[in-house]
């Protein structure tokens, strides 16, 4: 009997009448065979390229199928020819921003290992251990970029990084990863993120052994809602966000803008680096609540940040807590749960949007907890022009880092102009408020050092 060709290519070549009569033809073993296999599913840009190269790097917009990608980029190294036959890799580290994506996106979520594999080369997902065991012995270990110091120690000859961009630590996450990753004979890695302009990423895109495939949303849209694609064309094409979260654009830093990733990155710190609470004269969130509803409706931004006992104090931003629009019950258990477990002096808020309003919504989920409202006389890019004096002496550092904030920051000029931008800087907006509350408010707790 003549051997059939099951390549996607082949299908996708046929008209649509052949197409339903190749796949009636099939048996039931044929389709189920079909429905698990990672490279008839996988469009090219989707699949690993040949070559010497150490790192693939898919840097795509939202919707692409980078998760997708991945994780059968995980498949295609680890299974064998049978469930128990030896794959090309056995040790495998597959990091996610946190420890929640690692478990809900990359192992469970709809395009995670556990439903791209056929039942017979399912592994064995251990939650308590972090740990993926397939039938033939290969493991997979579960780690997250808010922890890197996880990857001490274990060793790997295949890792998956995904949303690399987004990791709060980054470097050093991908610094413990190339220790590790020293099993086999060929150790490599998959990358796959959309991007943001972080030096690191920028450094491994130069690196000659890096091997890098752009992709945008739209080329994955048959399997994408059409409502979802009509709302982003309509609200972020042609803008700067578009360009960035659309078609994967990586944006360096905006002439004229208040900030810069180097002036940012000079001054960051590590979770192990960063003062204790009684190294602290004050700790504050701030909140830029969204002013509008709907499917138009800003983020909510909310920062935590702190202020050192120094003379000449220091400042630190802490966490970037900003949700896209929620009902003010949601952002303000946020905040009130944020002011509590971070030992926060008080709640900053614009009295210009909604003060009235933020005061009601925090103090009817607890009225122990103290509001101040300020009051915006001046623009968005006036106001952070004191706060960005501050980072240019180098007085602030992020623990950790922040992404979405630090994309906003490092495009702040005098012509903003948030419907060119495809949004507005809440993110930017809350650590105004918040540096400027703890930068002008008298202390007196200051000490020289």
């Amino acid at each position: 009997m003549q051997e059939r060709d099951f390549s996607a290519d082949y299908v996708r070549s046929l008209i649509e009448r052949d197409k339903r009569a190749f796949i009636n033809a099939l048996s039931l073993d044929e389709v189920e065979d079909l429905e698990y296999d990672a490279l008839f599913w996988l469009r090219k840009k989707q699949r690993p390229p040949p070559g010497d190269w150490n790192q693939w790097a898919v840097i795509a917009g939202r919707g692409f199928g980078k998760t997708y990608t991945g994780n059968q980029f995980i498949r295609l190294n680890v299974e064998g020819d049978t469930p128990l036959g030896a794959g090309k890799c056995s040790n495998v580290a597959i990091i996610a921003e946190t420890a929640a994506d690692a478990r809900d996106v990359l192992v469970e979520g709809p395009a995670g290992i556990l439903a791209l594999s056929p039942k017979d080369y399912r592994p064995l997902y251990e939650p308590s251990k972090r740990r993926l065991t397939w039938p033939n012995g290969a493991i997979g270990i579960l780690f997250n970029a808010t922890e890197p110091d996880q990857l001490r120690g274990p060793q790997h000859d295949l890792a998956l990084c995904d949303e690399f961009a987004k990791w709060k630590y980054a470097r050093e996450t991908w610094d413990m990863l190339q220790f590790g990753l020293r099993l086999g004979t060929h150790p490599r890695a998959a990358i796959t993120t959309t991007p943001r302009p972080i030096a690191v990423l920028k450094e491994i895109l130069r690196d000659p052994k890096t091997v890098t495939t752009r992709g945008s949303t739209y080329e994955n849209e048959v399997n994408l809602a059409r409502t979802f694609l009509e709302t982003i064309r309509r609200k972020y094409a042609g803008s700067r966000l578009g360009r960035q979260e659309i078609e994967a654009e990586i944006l360096d830093d905006t002439p004229g803008a208040l900030w810069n990733l180097q002036m940012i990155e000079a001054a960051r710190l590590m979770p192990d680096m960063a003062p204790g609470r009684e190294d602290l004269a004050r700790r504050v969130v701030a909140i830029d609540p969204p002013a509008t509803s709907g499917e138009n409706a800003d983020e909510c931004g909310i920062m935590v940040a702190s202020r050192s006992r120094h003379k000449t104090p220091r400042f630190y931003v802490e966490d970037d807590l900003s949700i896209p629009y929620a009902a003010p019950g949601d952002w303000g258990r946020i905040v009130v749960d944020a002011y509590h477990t971070r030992q926060c002096d008080r709640v900053i808020a614009e009295s210009n949007n909604g003060g009235e309003m933020i005061t009601h919504v925090i103090n009817s989920i607890d009225p122990t907890v103290p509001v101040t409202l300020v009051h915006a006389s001046k623009g968005k890019y006036i106001r952070a022009e004191p706060i960005s004096t501050l980072y240019e002496q180098g007085r602030v550092s992020h623990i950790g880092a922040f992404p979405e904030l630090e994309s906003q920051m490092c495009v702040m000029t005098p012509d903003f102009d948030r419907k060119t931008a495809g949004y507005s800087p809440d993110r930017v907006d809350a650590l105004v408020w918040a540096l400027t509350d703890l930068s002008t408010v008298p202390t007196d707790l200051g000490i020289e050092v």
